[in-house]
């Protein structure tokens, strides 16, 4: 008797043996069924070996409980005692599957399956199965015998005898011959339906890559075909009734539960196509309508149940069709899409448990492997099997995947696929999560070997291995082509050149020689700059690919590299800040803006490797005027101060583009920028203060060099158009008025002289050929236009405006701003011309009539020659002149009663007349919407080509390029044009309502 307040020697043994409620364990082993072997050592050691002692006792107790009477009970102790290998199957599943022990309670004597150990019960094959299936003639018979040779499947798993790539298999073979008897019994049911047809079964997915789990949807594509003699017609009917019912034996819920669900959704057209198909059909849909995923999917295809010769016959007609794939536009970046869309559709409270959609998760491993199977099965045979670790294997063995990394994801892939074994069987319920409790987590744990502390193993395991997967999947497709161009290490199986030439045409390089030849450049040698670079280049590539232009993304990086390879900080910035090459891989390959302003200064490549963003934020005006004087003060003259000027605003023309591009790509880390209007402001904004900051630095370099610290005349700038609305573009030229006012005692000529030297020589050294962009100036918004003065004095004004200004001039005013040189001036010339556009009272009728006139003439005579007037983002319906002349309108009509339309910014402008009541809100919406597209447009026409344009480029890259900056992923450019007409012509609806009032 054990003393008060002591714990029996019992107990600490069952601690030590791995029990977490030893006295539940004391209980059970004082029971009378465990009576005549309660102290046997063996029992406790083989229990202690389980993955969860308390459950395989209990799991014990109660098969002991059930057995039939006293004879049987000593039949399974006598054997449990005497024959090691039943004792630690059955044991081993006990403590492993509390839905096997279940099944052990229901049908005691399928223990039994368990006892034989020859050599041909260790790896079973389908024909083995089939004879353990073979007298089951209904539902409920067929789910008792599969759960029987479940049993049999998952003692080998858990005792080690098979490996987690032979149980999958095996678990496909049960399922092969399971889908043969469901349909055996199908087709008993329905004999003049069999007789009528041939009726293949063709497997999908897992099982029919011969590597399925213990709790899996089935996937199947039926081919049905009309036997000898039959109508066709009739027999698809009686073929789809046939699979129907087979779908059902396997699905449905009996009393013995389901076996699991048949899906055949992979079928063409999916849930809404016919259920079977003939093959001429099937191949007429794979050859006119599949997409490049439904490809993706054929490499699995297995014919293994019904009519075998059929279905042979389907997987070799579209096996040409399977490996041409890759030669599909957009192939690569179809598949990738696809991925990141499960990743993207995982809910957020589920991420991180995800064993097989997961980053770092099972479809990694496999998305990769299949991309790399269709990209280089159609040259090499070897590479077409189905099995993912099968072909892993080959393309190492080929040197499509480097030897080295094939290890690494194997090994990764084998303990992800053993962990989801092994919750799968726990309940035998179709689950990838790992599970939060603890206790499931040291089952888990102590079923792979981890017994010190099998849960912090087992997460430390996982998370290791998830680790190496996320670092191998995407490197795995662009690592070889620098070891088959740099080639370093001896003896290692390289891709060929022809091989390479087709892994960089399905990535998307149109000149597959010349960016091997990049590659080459970059990655050869044994200098740091090699190494580093080695190291980046498969990451970087992948996001080339993601652009829509690859050729000039790698092309662009060598040249980058070319000027800065061998400064320390840049290979620094590159290797240490993860958000630098990223974005630099983004600005690199997503047209030529970005690139030609980096080139012409590569050092501004730093400004992407601020960890935070911050080099990305664009700098207020006051900071540029600030940054842009003093570099005019330390010149040594006008030129070399315009010079320094013009340097600052290339780099933040640099950085204003860059940011622009991220935020509309989006990264790894962070998505793309959702409201399209804050990138359009931003954009605007920055660009607008740097033309003023340029302007006011230029202005002071001029009157310096020529009459020293002060002008003989007052001298102010002020801004139109896009540029007095901060809404300026990249290719934008700046808009302007220059008024100036003689100073005390200096003559009208000789102020009005000065004014126009200083505009003759601004504009002179604003537009010098240099490295830097030109900054044109525009001042054809004057009175009179081209015909009148450059320069007029604020009087000048005052009188022109008072007896000759007409309609269109007030309205061009509504734009205008201060953006440089003497504020007293600009402001009085603002108070000058405020009254012209908020006329007290509004506009008369014969105004409004005048407006509407010259709207529609413009509409008329300016549109380009051949331009598609739908698509022409300026003057097209519902485009950029659309929206601005009807907020105008508005200003014009009821600026002098609503403060709020004071402002020189459509967008606020359009703002407060909704908040006036003078548009409605869903009006409003739709003109913003239209007039944020047909800026983002022409940004992006700007960013790709590399000068301005105001409709949509004609060139399939460059319309690729733009829909990517846009948001539309490859293949999508059709989407793009039709949302841009449809925002368009509903944008141009609320225009003829309220601006010509139809």
């Amino acid at each position: 008797m054990t003393a008060p307040g002591r714990r029996s020697s019992t107990f600490t043994r069952l601690l030590r043996h791995g029990f977490t409620d030893p006295s539940a364990a004391e209980r059970l082993l004082d029971s009378v069924e465990l009576a005549p072997m309660r102290n046997d050592p063996v029992l406790l050691e083989a229990l202690g070996a389980t993955a969860d002692p308390d459950l395989a006792l209990h799991g014990l107790v109660r098969l002991l409980e059930v057995q039939p009477g006293p004879l049987a009970q000593r039949e399974l102790l006598d054997t449990v005692i005497a024959a090691k290998p039943l004792r630690d199957r059955l044991l081993g599943v006990l403590g492993a599957s509390a839905a096997l022990a279940d099944h052990l309670a229901r049908h005691p004597k399928d223990w039994q399956a368990l006892v034989t150990y020859e050599p041909r019960d260790l790896h079973p094959g389908v024909a083995e199965f089939e004879r353990g299936l073979a007298e089951a003639g209904d539902p409920v018979a067929l789910r008792v015998a599969y759960r029987r040779c479940l049993l049999s499947i998952a003692a080998r798993d858990v005792c080690g005898t098979t490996d987690v790539a032979e149980t999958a298999a095996e678990l496909a073979d049960l399922a092969t011959a399971t889908l043969r008897a469901a349909l055996a019994i199908a087709r008993a049911a329905a004999p003049d339906d069999a007789a009528s047809c041939r009726l293949a079964v063709i497997a999908m997915g897992k099982c029919g890559g011969h590597e399925l789990n213990y709790v899996s949807d089935v996937d199947v594509i039926f081919v049905g075909e009309a036997a000898e003699g039959a109508d066709e017609g009739k027999a698809l009917r009686s073929a789809t009734k046939l699979a129907s019912h087979m779908m059902r034996i396997c699905s449905e819920t009996t009393v013995e539960g389901s076996i699991w669900p048949v899906d055949a959704n992979l079928r063409p057209e999916g849930r809404n196509g016919p259920l079977v198909r003939t093959l001429s059909s099937h191949l007429a849909y794979y050859q006119r309508w599949a997409k490049t995923w439904e490809f993706q999917a054929l490499l699995k295809a297995r014919p293994v149940a019904g009519d075998i010769e059929l279905g042979d016959e389907y997987v070799t007609a579209l096996e040409p069709l399977v490996w041409k794939a890759a030669e599909r536009e957009n192939f690569v970046p179809d598949v990738q899409k696809m991925r990141r869309r499960v990743v993207e559709n995982i809910p957020v409270a589920e991420v991180d448990r995800e064993l097989k959609l997961g980053p770092g998760g099972l479809r990694d491993v496999e998305f990769a492997v299949q991309l790399l199977q269709l990209v280089h099965g159609r040259a090499d045979a070897s590479l077409r099997s189905g099995t993912t670790l099968d072909a892993l294997q080959a393309l190492a063995a080929g040197g499509y995947v480097g030897r080295a990394d094939a290890v690494q994801l194997d090994s990764a892939y084998r303990f992800l696929r053993t962990m989801e074994h092994r919750i799968q069987l726990y309940r035998l319920r179709r689950t990838h999560l790992v599970p939060h409790d603890e206790a499931d987590q040291r089952r888990i744990g102590r079923s792979l070997g981890l017994r010190t502390d099998p849960v912090a193993e087992l997460n430390r395991e996982w998370k290791r291995h998830s680790s190496v997967v996320r670092r191998l999947h995407e490197k795995l497709f662009y690592r070889p082509l620098l070891d088959a161009v740099a080639q370093l290490a001896p003896g290692e199986a390289r891709l060929s050149p022809e091989a390479a030439r087709e892994r960089m045409v399905a990535l998307g390089y149109a000149d597959p020689a010349s960016a091997l030849r990049h590659l080459e450049a970059l990655a050869s040698g044994v200098s740091r700059k090699a190494a580093i670079q080695r190291t980046l280049l498969p990451v970087l590539l992948g996001w080339f690919a993601d652009s829509a232009d690859p050729d000039a993304g790698l092309l662009n990086f060598r040249k980058v590299s070319d000027a800065l390879g061998k400064t320390p900080w840049y290979l620094r910035l590159l290797r240490d800040e993860g958000a630098a090459a990223e974005n630099l891989a983004r600005v690199l390959s997503a047209g030529r803006l970005a690139p030609d302003l980096l080139m012409r200064a590569p050092e501004a490549v730093a400004l992407l490797g601020d960890g935070d963003g911050g080099g990305l934020v664009p700098r207020s005006h006051a900071h540029l005027e600030q940054e842009i004087l003093a570099a005019v003060g330390r010149a040594g003259g006008a030129v070399q101060a315009v010079t320094a000027a013009r340097g600052v605003r290339r780099r933040e023309l640099f950085r204003t583009a860059a940011a622009d591009i991220v935020g509309s790509y989006g990264t790894e880390t962070q998505p793309a920028e959702a409201d399209q209007g804050a990138l359009v402001d931003r954009v605007g904004g920055a660009i607008s203060d740097l033309t003023a900051a340029t302007l006011a630095g230029t202005l002071r370099a001029v009157v310096r060099e020529g009459w020293g610290e002060e002008l003989p005349t007052r001298f102010a700038i002020i801004g139109m158009g896009r540029f007095g609305g901060h809404e300026l573009g990249y290719g934008s030229d700046a808009d302007v008025l220059f008024v100036h006012e003689p100073r005390e005692g200096v003559e009208e000529r000789v102020a009005a002289d000065a004014a126009n030297k200083v505009v003759s020589e601004m504009r002179r050294l604003l537009q010098i050929p240099s490295a830097d962009p030109p900054l044109l100036i525009d001042a054809d918004l004057r009175p009179e236009g081209k015909s009148g003065p450059l320069v007029r004095s604020l009087k000048s004004y005052e009188a022109y405006y008072r007896r000759w200004s007409l309609v269109w001039e007030s309205q061009a005013l509504l734009r205008a701003e201060v953006v440089a040189g003497d504020e007293d001036l600009g402001r009085r010339f603002i108070e000058l011309i405020d009254p012209l556009r908020y006329p007290a009272e509004g506009l008369g009728d014969d105004a409004v009539r005048e407006i509407r006139r010259l709207k529609a003439r413009m509409e008329s005579e300016r549109m380009p020659r051949g331009a598609d007037p739908k698509l022409h983002t300026k003057l097209g319906p519902g485009g950029l002149s659309d929206v601005e002349w009807t907020v105008q309108l508005f200003q014009l009509h009821h600026g002098w009663a609503e403060p709020g339309l004071r402002t020189t910014r459509t967008r606020e402008a359009l703002a407060a007349a909704c908040a006036a009541g003078l548009i409605s809100g869903e009006d409003a919406a739709t003109l913003d919407e239209a007039w944020v597209l047909a800026t983002r447009v022409r940004n992006a026409v700007m960013l790709v080509r590399g000068r301005a344009g105001d409709t949509f480029p004609s060139h399939g890259r460059e319309l690729a390029a733009v829909g990517r900056y846009l948001g539309y992923g490859p293949g999508h450019v059709g989407d793009m044009l039709d949302a841009y007409r449809r925002t368009a012509r509903r944008a141009r609806g609320v225009v003829e309502e309220l601006f010509y009032g139809a």
